[in-house]
């Protein structure tokens, strides 16, 4: 169960230096339109440390480097105020984020002069916070694999559905923020090498509906074939009601990795299932710090006769990732010719 404390940060459980605590609030703004902007806010605090890292991602276009976008910063190494405070932090980036009431109201501002960026919103949740490790709510908590790399950095970790209202201001031109989404904590070990891979997605289409998911996948099939998704934790909010997903499986056909186009079939607590297709709008390459690759895309969904929106990030290690391109296109031998 998740307490309005454990939206601080936690007493570290292991002395091991990359135990850390993340929260990620991601958005969207002009959903409505042709070019919907994916928008992403980052930070991973290794408290112990005194570090953080962040990033800022803006993104409306098809792109495999990050620069590419419509804005992109990453910082590795910015010095945490002390005592670490993560209910009101003010970051060297440009980052400053006020938690008004813990697990529930965020007001989150993020500026950037030299590239013109102003990004000012509210995060107002819609339900409690879901605690993927309490069995109580999530039917599969039983079932999580600590030896896995998430399994360590997931130790503790909600995920939250909630209303965004703000405003976005880019090179001379404004985009208002009114969507629903969802945003997450996590505190745990979080190894700088990615050894598992994670498919953390969501579909939301209105305040009374949303469905959030974290799935498993393979890359033996390459970076160009589809891949089968297996459920690890999930939930539904259907009219002011969560219920945890207790079976969940999918396809995802892939571009570079990109999930281009997902079908996916979940089924909660009730008995009910929910059938979902989601197409890709947007692709971006996240790094949320340098040892992953979040191949993100902002999708819109179709589930029931509704249309709604929520990004995905596919992550993979560079191991992985490396061996995946390595069997799918092996250097060429080379004849010499004397």
């Amino acid at each position: 169960m998740i307490r309005p404390e454990d939206a601080q940060f936690h007493p570290p459980t292991s002395d091991d230096p990359l135990w850390a605590e993340t929260n990620y609030f991601g958005l969207y703004a002009g959903q409505d339109t042709p070019a919907p902007i994916n928008i992403g806010v980052y930070g991973l605090f290794r408290e112990p440390l005194g570090v953080a890292g962040s990033t800022v991602s803006i993104n409306r276009k098809r792109v495999t480097a990050p620069w590419a976008a419509d804005y992109w910063d990453a910082w590795e190494h910015l010095r945490l105020p002390r005592p670490g405070d993560l209910l009101h932090y003010d970051l060297a980036n440009g980052l400053r984020v006020d938690c008004k009431e813990p697990n529930r109201i965020w007001d989150v501002d993020y500026t950037d002069e030299a590239a013109g960026l102003e990004l000012s919103f509210r995060f107002t949740a819609l339900m409690e916070p879901y605690d993927i490790n309490d069995p109580d709510q999530d039917p599969l908590a039983a079932g999580r694999d600590m030896d896995l790399t998430w399994g360590h950095a997931y130790a503790g970790h909600f995920d939250l559905t909630g209303h965004v209202t703000g405003e976005l201001s880019l090179r001379g031109k404004h985009f208002p923020i009114d969507c629903v989404s969802t945003m997450d904590h996590s505190w745990g070990i979080r190894a700088e090498r990615q050894t598992s891979r994670l498919c953390w997605l969501h579909a939301h289409f209105s305040p009374d509906l949303a469905i959030h998911g974290l799935f498993d996948f393979t890359t033996e099939n390459g970076p160009d074939a589809p891949s089968p998704l297996s459920l690890t934790h999930g939930y539904v909010l259907d009219r002011g009601t969560v219920r945890g997903l207790k079976v969940g499986v999918g396809t995802t056909w892939r571009s570079g990795f990109y999930p281009e186009r997902v079908e996916l079939h979940v089924t909660d607590a009730d008995d009910v299932t929910w059938d979902l297709n989601g197409a890709a709008l947007t692709t971006f390459p996240w790094q949320a710090w340098p040892g992953t690759v979040g191949h993100n895309c902002l999708h819109r969904w179709s589930c029931n006769g509704q249309t709604g929106y929520g990004e995905i990030m596919d992550f993979i290690g560079l191991g992985e990732l490396g061996a995946a391109y390595n069997r799918s296109d092996p250097i060429p031998r080379v004849s010499v010719v004397s």
